[in-house]
């Protein structure tokens, strides 16, 4: 069988609208990019944060493991400072108006996301759904159900103590 020019630019075309259907955030694997835009209007995208430990957190208002979680990450940023872990809570769409959300924003140590892009990411089987993207942009964990404190360091504190990929080392 030969293909024209005509099937090749079809083709193409093909891959190019749907594409992104087959690029979802899996274990293991390299993380699909994503830009997220926080409260304060800012647009952070995955190339921005290379080298950082990356933690995205669908929640809901609504949602009861929610409102234990968002507090507990807060509480752990707060006692493990660190400018090499970078967590975004994303809110799913019609949880509640971001009018409502701003007090919340305010008061949190990392960034609440009026919206992320990028069809790869969202809540898994429910919210919360948690991705932990590694300092070399692999996702190392993706899973629904709220983080305790102690099952969010067992998967963060190990990719943390890793070395930034490239970045030379000093003996």
């Amino acid at each position: 069988m030969q293909f024209g020019r005509r099937d090749v630019i079809f083709g193409g075309t093909l891959v190019g609208f749907f594409g992104d259907i087959f690029s979802y955030a899996k274990v293991g694997r390299p993380a699909p990019p994503f830009t997220v835009t926080t409260f304060d209007k800012r647009r952070i995208s995955l190339s921005d944060l290379a080298g950082k430990v990356v933690v995205l957190n669908f929640w809901a208002t609504w949602c009861a493991p929610c409102r234990v979680e968002l507090p507990m990450l807060d509480a752990y940023l707060r006692r493990h400072p660190s400018d090499d872990l970078k967590l975004f809570a994303v809110t799913t769409e019609g949880s509640m108006p971001n009018s409502k959300l701003k007090p919340l924003a305010d008061v949190l140590s990392f960034p609440l996301a009026t919206s992320i892009s990028g069809s790869a990411y969202g809540p898994l089987d429910g919210v919360p759904t948690n991705y932990v993207i590694d300092r070399g942009g692999v996702i190392r964990y993706a899973q629904s159900g709220a983080f305790t404190e102690e099952g969010f360091d067992e998967v963060v504190k190990p990719l943390l103590a890793a070395p930034v990929p490239g970045k030379a080392t000093t003996a």
